[in-house]
């Protein structure tokens, strides 16, 4: 699986995330800086992303549109870039196993 980040969260995150989400990427990086919510949703569905974000906007397009693209809803606060990717690493086959159960978006709290 490779995520998508969303603007909210860090692009220095990218190159830590390789090992375990290969060819991972972050808005700003493939030209999507600023994009609309609906801008991104379908570069990642184009491109085969999950999107993970803060967002709830990203949490009510897979209640509307369902999947793919797959949602990582990350409930964090203001959480630094280390617990993020924590969090992102050590949930990473928990994710997987949520998206293959049917869920278009899986919540993730710090």
């Amino acid at each position: 699986m490779k995520l998508l980040l969303d603007e909210n969260l860090s692009r220095r995150l990218v190159p830590f995330l390789q090992t375990v989400y290969p060819d991972s990427t972050q808005v700003a990086l493939v030209g999507l800086e600023q994009a609309s919510d609906r801008a991104i949703w379908q570069y990642a569905l184009e491109h085969n992303f999950a999107v993970v974000t803060k967002d709830a906007d990203f949490y009510d397009l897979s209640m509307i549109q369902g999947a793919p693209p797959y949602v990582v809803w990350l409930q964090t606060g203001n959480a630094d870039k280390a617990a993020v990717l924590s969090l992102l690493l050590d949930n990473a086959q928990a994710i997987q196993d949520e998206f293959s159960n049917g869920l278009a978006c899986v919540e993730l709290a710090a």
